[in-house]
This record gives structure tokens, sequence and C-alpha cells, in this order.
């Protein structure tokens, strides 16, 4: 079979989205290895002092710290609540109205400001909700959707029919659930918690308006140490959450396989 050649402005285009891609993380990374005492790019110098400032300084281990719990708890949640609200709205989608699959998709639709302004007002301010357990709502609520819309897309081409027959041998609805479609959606599962995950831990928004005296996260104290410092520590925590996320994907594909994900 004869290959056609490639159009040369074909070439030229995909360099051009990977230059736009790829071009930020560049400069960042470049940033975070300078060894000035101020952001600048191309780096002048080569150090990795910043990277070890950022361990240095108490309030980015403690809030990094409380970015990593967030995270973890926010995701369970939000998978336990997800994955079961999937299964209704798949195994029942003709039963159950058409509009309650809009309700687990709200907070995408509403902005992330009005999302985090309500929750500070309603939870922290008139329940007197502790900060903590605040931003733990703030984040599920954040997250839920995406584990609900794509467990629903693992569950979209399940066949049914298989749970009602290993139910009509005799098998327990619950145990039904466990050994047999959970196993079947698993890289949906997966895939939304590192979805969950990632967007949990580098969210700014909702932060924003639930963080509070001794209780931060991560994203927000990095905010908050620009606003009296422009030194390269800003890019060497930015380097670090993207290598947390690098990380992330890394365990799964050890353990899984990126091709499993695919199945």
């Amino acid at each position: 079979m004869m290959r056609l050649p490639t159009h040369p402005l074909l070439i030229v285009f995909t360099v051009l989205v990977y230059l736009f891609l790829m071009g930020p993380l560049v400069i960042v990374f470049g940033a975070a290895l300078s060894d000035t005492t101020f952001l600048t790019f191309p780096p002048q110098g080569l150090s990795l002092r910043w990277f070890e400032r950022v361990f240095e300084i108490t309030a980015f281990r403690r809030t990094m710290l409380t970015s990593l719990q967030i995270a973890t708890m926010a995701t369970a949640m939000a998978l336990v609540i997800g994955i079961p609200a999937a299964y209704a709205l798949n195994r029942y989608r003709i039963q159950l109205p058409g509009w309650l699959s809009t309700v687990f998709v709200l907070p995408i639709l509403v902005p992330e400001i009005v999302l985090g302004f309500s929750l500070l007002r309603s939870v922290s301010v008139d329940q007197n909700v502790p900060i903590f357990t605040t931003l733990l709502i703030g984040h599920t609520l954040l997250v839920l959707p995406y584990c609900v819309r794509v467990i629903s897309a693992s569950l979209a081409s399940f066949d049914f029919a298989v749970e009602e027959a290993a139910i009509s041998l005799g098998s327990r609805p619950l145990k039904t659930f466990f050994t047999i479609i959970l196993p079947n959606v698993r890289s949906g599962v997966i895939a939304a918690f590192i979805l969950a995950f990632i967007t949990s831990i580098n969210d700014v928004s909702v932060s924003l308006f639930l963080t509070g005296p001794g209780v931060s996260t991560l994203p927000i104290q990095l905010l908050a140490h620009m606003e009296q410092f422009f030194d390269p520590t800003v890019a060497s925590v930015s380097v670090l959450l993207m290598l947390l996320t690098v990380a992330v994907m890394a365990v799964v594909e050890w353990t899984l396989g990126l091709t499993f994900l695919a199945k």
C-alpha cells in the first residue's frame, strides 16, 4: 500500500500545537531552576535551591499536607456517592426522570466562584461548620460531577442482562454489584479517581472562599506567597504540582497500564 506524503502545513500546524501546549511548562521548569532571586526566563544559572526552599517554608509543608488530605478524602467521598448514582442513572434511566442527571452536573454549570461563595455563606457562616469540613464539602461537590459522568460513560456500554442473569441464579444484588458490575467499570472508576484527585488538588476558585485561619490549601498559600515575594519558589511549587500529577499517572501505568483504561 502506497503511503501518501504528509503535507508540510500539517507538520507546521502540529509543531505549533505542541509548542502551544508545552511552551508554558518549559518556561515554568526553566524559571524554577534559575539561580536568581527573582523569576526570569531563560534561567541565569541552574540551581535546585528553590525546590529546597519550598520544603523549608512551614506554611508550604502544612498546606501541602492539607491539600493531599482534602483531595484524597473528597475524591473518596465523591466516588462513594458517584458510583451508586451513575449505576442508578444507567440501570433505571427509563424509570427515573430525565432532569435527575442534570442535578449531578450543576457544580460544573455553576461558576466555581459562585459555588465557593454559596458554601461560605450557607455552610461556613450560617451553620458554623469548621473550615476543614467546609473545604471537604466544597471539593466533594466540585469533583462529584466528574465521577458521575466518567463512570456513567463506562456503564453506558454495560449489558445489565448479565446482572439480571446472576440474580436469577441466586446471587444477592449487593454481591452481584461488587463481583460483576464493579469489575466491568473498573477502568471508569480509576479514570474518575485520577480526574477528581487532580481537579481537587489544583483547585483555586472554591478554596479561595473556604480557607481560613490555620487551614489553607497549597494553591491558596501559593497565591499568598506571590503577594509578598516574586522569587522562583512560585515556579518550584508549580513544578511540584505538575510532578505530582505525573506521579499519579505513573502509578496507574505501573499498576494497571494505561492501555487498561482504554478498554
